[in-house]
């Protein structure tokens, strides 16, 4: 494992309630909660719905197709933030009274990414009239083109930063477009799509529809849960409106208001529903979900959240996990192969080390995989990463991952500038992105890429940061505090979960699942024995002589044959 440094976070003033724990008030501080207000994870707090861009055309064109009852086509994405949209749209859509919904997934082998022409000519073989996409469509200039041909309205639900061109949609609904001030402009895919619900069944009220229809005001809330898991999947920042969305969606599946198929997920997981936090979304069920689309159709996965049939989310959910368990035999060889090519380009540059970027490619790299190995080895290396994998007719399909002062998106951007036809096409965040290009020019944006990254960042910044929330004492280390830090969230990307540092005499230490280490330690300065696990940290990585560490950590809970005792999570370990 490579040295990293440790840097402690810093405390800002702050207003906090007396009543909570003096550990959690100074976590609080450090991600700028500064008072009890901060904390509000009501729905009420959220910012009103009307401060979105393009929602009131959008509630027209879908109020429009209810009263004539046209049939509605929801256009999706293969991930989890896609899936989780999608399934939102429907099933909000149905009990807004819409009886004539369905909705259709790309495949990625087959089609890419979000409304294409060749995707509009599939969805003509379903004659919709209105086409909604869901985290997707901000970029499909020529798809919107070929709707608007055959008549299709088309509504576009999307996050993804937008290009310089903006395709000529009957309405867009995008926090991120030009001239939107909506508060937050990190609002998943799924978020967007909750928004535009709930601004067309205010809509809706305000036409007296439900009297006419003869049906109740439906309570859209039922949908949080799924809102919550696109959210924490997608990893985007959580700010106050996506920790709020994520905090109500974790709290209904506590409560036992579940989605049938995320409930069946969690149970194949191992994951007890009334303990869940948001990080259980994020690493048990996401990953299970994603495979569907990393590997074969998310057909599965999106039908398994539409499902009210627990027997039948279950056979789905079963269905996932076994394709999951394949995404990780496939990973696991492709990061093997893909260290033995660095270790070869370290070799072969030893002087000057690896240049300031990361690009990979592999004829044998299974696409659907890639973007989990860009993440990997920019874990391992702290540098932007982009693996490839060939895609078709000569092009091959890229999955980029950034690190902390590079907008890897705007990065892509500069050097399709500056190399006019170099990219066939790209897009997505500031941490991710996705690209294609010729297999013939992929030494030629390797270089051009290196340079533009090379503009951005430094020596220093390819140090890997490891933060702390600084020290606890030994007598911290109880389940008490480590149960008030795992319900003090919802934890995520921008709000990290809370990680210390200290110094552990280490008392054993043995292998586990033939990955992960297990040790006993003892704080330096305390005499109470605590267990704890570093998760894919081969024995290698731990100087054999070792016996006292310098420890990054996480406190959290370990549950064994119905017995809770804290446990320490190693995020990181040198010797002290």
């Amino acid at each position: 494992m490579k040295k990293k440094i440790i840097r402690r976070s810093q405390q800002g003033s702050h207003e906090l309630p007396q009543t909570l724990h003096p550990v959690l008030q100074r976590i609080y501080a450090t991600r700028n909660i500064l008072s009890a207000q901060d904390l509000n994870n009501s729905l009420q707090a959220l910012p009103r719905v009307g401060s979105l861009r393009g929602l009131k055309a959008a509630v027209e064109i879908l109020h429009g197709a209810l009263r004539q009852q046209q049939r509605i086509l929801v256009v999706g994405d293969f991930d989890v933030d896609g899936a989780t949209s999608c399934a939102t749209a429907v099933r909000a859509l149905r009990m807004l009274g819409a009886k004539d919904v369905t909705y259709l997934v790309p495949n990625r082998f087959e089609y890419g990414y979000g409304l294409t022409p060749e995707i509009v000519a599939v969805a003509l073989h379903q004659h919709p009239a209105v086409i909604v996409t869901v985290d997707n469509g901000i970029s499909s200039v020529d798809g919107v083109a070929a709707a608007t041909r055959a008549g299709i309205k088309v509504v576009i639900t999307d996050h993804h930063l937008p290009g310089a061109v903006l395709p000529q949609a009957d309405a867009i609904v995008n926090p991120n477009q030009m001239g939107c001030e909506f508060p937050s402009k990190n609002l998943a895919g799924v978020g967007v799509v909750f928004y535009v619900m709930l601004a067309l069944r205010a809509h809706l009220r305000e036409a007296a529809w439900f009297e006419a229809q003869g049906m109740p005001e439906p309570n859209l809330a039922v949908l949080l849960d799924l809102v919550a898991l696109g959210t924490v999947a997608d990893v985007v920042p959580f700010d106050a409106v996506n920790r709020i969305l994520v905090a109500q969606g974790v709290a209904r599946i506590r409560q036992g208001n579940c989605n049938a198929g995320i409930s069946a997920l969690l149970n194949i997981a191992g994951r007890k529903p009334n303990r869940l936090v948001a990080q259980d979304l994020g690493f048990a069920v996401g990953p299970r979900l994603n495979a569907a689309g990393r590997l074969s159709d998310m057909s599965l996965g999106i039908e398994c959240l539409l499902s009210d049939d627990p027997q039948a989310a279950s056979a789905m959910a079963a269905r996932l996990d076994v394709l999951n368990q394949e995404r990780r035999e496939i990973e696991s060889q492709m990061q093997e192969q893909a260290l033995v090519n660095l270790a070869a380009m370290e070799l072969e540059q030893a002087q000057e080390g690896l240049p300031n970027s990361i690009c990979l490619f592999d004829n044998t790299w299974h696409q659907g995989v890639i973007g989990i190995l860009a993440s990997r080895i920019k874990d391992r290396f702290h540098r932007p990463v982009i693996v490839f994998a060939l895609s078709n007719q000569g092009e091959i399909k890229g999955s980029a991952r950034s690190v902390p002062g590079l907008h890897i998106r705007d990065a892509l951007d500069a050097v399709a500038a500056h190399n006019p036809g170099l990219l066939t096409k790209f897009g997505g965040h500031a941490m991710a992105a996705g690209l294609t290009l010729r297999l013939e020019d992929f030494v030629a944006f390797r270089t051009a890429f290196d340079l533009e990254v090379s503009r951005h960042l430094g020596a220093d910044d390819l140090h890997g940061i490891v933060y702390s929330d600084g020290e606890l004492g030994h007598a911290d280390l109880t389940l008490d505090l480590a149960e008030t830090l795992r319900n003090g969230g919802p934890w995520g990307q921008g709000f990290p979960e809370p990680a210390f540092d200290g110094v552990f005499d280490v008392l054993s230490l043995r292998v586990v699942g033939e990955k992960h280490l297990k040790m006993t330690l003892k704080h330096l300065h305390g005499v109470k024995v605590i267990d704890a696990i570093g998760f894919n940290m081969l024995e290698s990585a731990l100087p054999r002589d070792s016996t006292r560490l310098h420890l990054v950590y996480r406190l959290d809970v370990n549950e064994y044959r119905g017995e809770r005792s804290p446990q320490l999570i190693i995020e990181y370990m040198q010797p002290a």
